[in-house]
């Protein structure tokens, strides 16, 4: 049993990005298919703007997007500075303001989570 959170920060621009993004949603993918293990999965920076193109069905992404929405977030201060407030509340992602409207890395490790980014 862990508990692991995956922080996807990589933007949406460029092939490498894409590549962080696959990773990310397949190593959260692997967690959250585990019993007994804990996942968070949470856009961050630049991340955040992978959730309109997620959401959208025709997103070569959609389908492992889905398989681990459940258990997605995204901090609400990046939302709104990276431009997708509007998409991140039709998605019904959850938004984190925990820490200076951001999400707070530090209660995960203090909540014995393991923190991975991408």
């Amino acid at each position: 049993m862990t508990k692991t959170a995956v922080v996807i920060l990589a933007g949406t621009e460029g092939h490498a990005n894409l590549g962080y993004l696959v990773n990310a949603l397949e190593t959260a993918k692997e967690f959250a298919e585990t019993d007994g293990d804990e996942l968070e999965l949470i856009f961050d920076g630049a991340g955040t703007q992978w959730i309109p193109e997620l959401e959208d069905p025709d997103s070569d992404q959609h389908e492992r997007y889905q398989a681990v929405k459940d258990d997605a977030s995204a901090c609400d201060f990046c939302s709104g500075a990276f431009g997708v407030d509007d998409a991140v509340n039709d998605s019904g992602v959850v938004r984190l303001d925990d820490h200076d409207g951001h999400s707070s890395i530090r209660s995960l490790v203090d909540d014995g989570y393991e923190v991975i980014t991408f």
